[in-house]
């Protein structure tokens, strides 16, 4: 084979993979607007591929159907959740930060802001109106989340079970209140709380 032939194939081969970066982005892009406005439950597959301007194969060729696109959503705004709080750890640490309770809280502040930049996403996830077995996938993410947060207080499983707890309880309250504006003082007031919380 040329080496003319390998640089088309190459170029081709780039082409095609961009094509269907961009139709999986703009099924994920239809498919959150669509959930968001009719709920997980009354959306359909045909609502999905219209709005992101696709065919039904091209969706079946990314995702095995509804429940698929669901969770690609959840996986996608979890990496961005856990972004933004591995950085805001990483620049309290930089900034001389070491004590455990405020790198948990730089953190929890961070995951807080993205609860609110993505909101209608948020909720969305929290509603409950999501495929059957989500719920599962909710409780997994919690445990790996404290995981994570135990990694910050050593031999305290007991702390980190209760800020875990306290904190998801908060982006609840954040996400799903109908008032932002004392959702949002409720969840600087617990954070200040859970603050004065010490390790043994």
């Amino acid at each position: 084979m040329s080496s003319d032939t390998s640089a088309t194939e190459r170029s081709v081969t780039v082409r095609t993979s961009e094509r269907g970066a961009a139709t999986r982005g703009a099924l994920l892009d239809a498919a959150r607007e669509i959930f968001i406005t009719s709920g997980f439950a009354d959306a359909g597959v045909t609502d999905v591929v219209q709005r992101a301007g696709a065919s039904v194969g091209s969706l079946y060729h990314h995702f095995s159907g509804k429940a698929d696109l669901y969770r690609a959503l959840f996986e996608d705004f979890q990496t961005r959740q856990t972004n933004r709080t591995k950085q805001a750890v990483q620049l309290a640490r930089l900034s001389g930060e070491s004590d455990p309770m405020p790198l948990f809280l730089a953190g929890a502040r961070a995951y807080l802001d993205g609860c609110l930049a993505e909101r209608d996403l948020a909720a969305l996830f929290l509603r409950g109106d999501g495929p059957p077995g989500f719920e599962v996938i909710m409780r997994d993410r919690l445990r790996q989340w404290a995981r994570r947060n135990a990694t910050l207080f050593e031999n305290e499983d007991a702390l980190v079970v209760v800020i875990t707890g306290a904190l998801a309880a908060v982006v609840q309250e954040l996400t799903l209140s109908d008032d932002l504006e004392a959702a949002s003082r409720m969840a600087e007031d617990a954070l200040l709380i859970i603050s004065r919380i010490r390790p043994h």
